[in-house]
């Protein structure tokens, strides 16, 4: 089944340095759509029209793009079939499904269809590392990022996280480009060809978009296309699966949170310390990181084995490792008051990211805040670290009845309205030696605008109880 999945039919890449005569439909106009007619705004063939189309009435980038833009045609509160009907190239914003009936007509007509990320790879001038995963990508990127730049490298970061692909290449050309590439801009890309990449985990994820696992691995895998180096994580079982189908020959480097074979990255032990290591090499110990948590040395393993394949000096890594804070809303630390810690990790979206954040805060019992948007999930991965680390279960948003469904008797499980009561129950119900956890294990789009505001309405409201 998964190697029928990873059979992915490619459109004929055409060369996108020439669009003459091109009719180009831009679809959605978020962050993605704008950077997007910015870009193809600038080229300077003749012929090129640029439309855009969106099935909100006001989509975010709406104002900038008609005072930045008049000339390009806009179609907004509904997808225009006409502007679908006379395009000759779509390219689709990571948001939207390709199988949007539209969409899928346009490409049986034979209307190339790609996305923001392809038309990147067709015109970058330096090597690019790309970066996906179900958890961790967010984390992994930046800390190459801050490693490339410690090891006196022009870089430029971006793709899923902070700056459009795109717009990195009105900037000089970089030492090196680095990519968080999420599974939906991955659909369209097919010609990437990155120096090195990575899967760093595989967990169910966007299961309301999806097939099932083997259709979201399938979308996963595409990062691997070309002839670039594999960085693999050797403990998860699905991207080691993945990769051996699709390797065609090429090497792996492998990361492992155990003990690493020769030229591998992994976790070593020596006396009652452990490090982050080489092969038998010994690199950092782990106590003397800022960041915490298994899941984090598994990310730092990560980015030493991605900087390693495009040469990126060790010292520099190592001495941008030691300083790294980790990111705001993954595993934040936020307070601690009579012994109890209070923790944001409301970037956890999924199963996979909450069991990664639960295995990792120390304390002797959790209360964890969870809940949103289930996405179609199995939360049944979530028992047993429930079941053993887990006193009280604070359940909130659209799903909440389904996941008090899904995980009662493990656990006392209350439920609530909204984040502040959330909150203020935990704080009743904790004892020193408790950590207080929100790691929703799901989408937020129920209740907040994104991860970013459920976890500053969280950080407020702790900082409230507190007071």
């Amino acid at each position: 089944m998964l190697a029928e999945n990873l059979q992915i039919e490619s459109n004929d890449i055409e060369d996108m340095d020439n669009l003459s005569h091109r009719r180009v439909l831009i679809v959605g106009l978020g962050k993605t759509g704008l950077s997007c007619a910015r870009y193809l705004s600038e080229l300077s063939e003749d012929g090129v029209e640029v439309a855009i189309t969106d099935s909100r009435e006001h989509p975010p980038a709406l104002d900038e793009l008609q005072e930045a833009y008049p000339d390009i045609a806009i179609f907004v509160g509904g997808f225009n079939s006409e502007a679908f009907t006379r395009a000759t190239c779509l390219i689709v914003s990571p948001g939207i499904s390709l199988r949007e009936p539209l969409i899928a007509e346009a490409r049986a007509r034979g209307a190339e269809i790609i996305g923001d990320i392809e038309l990147f790879a067709r015109n970058a001038n330096a090597p690019v590392i790309a970066i996906t995963g179900s958890n961790g990508k967010s984390t992994v990127t930046s800390l190459l990022g801050e490693m490339a730049k410690a090891a006196g490298l022009d870089v430029r970061v971006g793709g899923n996280i902070g700056i459009p692909a795109l717009d990195l290449l009105h900037e000089p050309r970089p030492d090196l480009y680095i990519l968080e590439l999420s599974s939906f801009q991955l659909e369209t890309t097919e010609s990437l060809n990155a120096c090195a990449a990575a899967i760093l985990n595989i967990s169910e994820d966007h299961m309301d978009r999806y097939y099932d696992l083997n259709d979201y691995t399938a979308a996963k895998a595409k990062v691997y296309y070309g002839t670039g180096s594999l960085i693999v994580n050797l403990d998860d079982e699905r991207v080691m699966a993945t990769v051996n189908l699709i390797r065609q020959g090429r090497e792996l480097l492998g990361f492992t949170a155990n003990k690493p074979a020769e030229k591998e990255f992994g976790i070593c032990n020596k006396g009652n310390d452990a490090y982050l290591c080489h092969g038998s090499e010994l690199l950092l110990a782990v106590s003397g990181l800022k960041i915490k948590g298994q899941h984090n040395m598994v990310n730092a393993l990560a980015a030493l084995a991605l900087g390693q394949e495009a040469n990126i000096p060790l010292d520099g890594m190592l001495t941008a490792l030691k300083e790294f804070p980790g990111l705001p809303h993954r595993s934040q630390w936020i307070a601690e008051k009579n012994g109890i810690a209070w923790y944001n990790d409301s970037k956890a979206t999924n199963v996979g990211a909450a069991i990664a954040a639960i295995n990792g805060t120390d304390a002797n019992k959790i209360i964890l805040i969870a809940g949103g948007q289930a996405k179609g999930q199995d939360f049944s991965p979530l028992k047993d670290v429930i079941k053993n680390r887990v006193k009280h279960l604070i359940l909130l948003g659209e799903d909440a009845e389904l996941l008090r469904t899904e995980l009662s008797g493990l656990t006392e499980i209350t439920l609530v309205k909204n984040l502040v009561q959330a909150v203020a129950k935990a704080n009743e119900v904790a004892v020193s030696g408790d950590a207080i956890l929100l790691s929703p294990a799901c989408a937020s789009f129920d209740m907040f605008s994104g991860y970013e505001q459920r976890g500053d309405v969280f950080v407020v409201a702790v900082k409230e109880v507190l007071l």
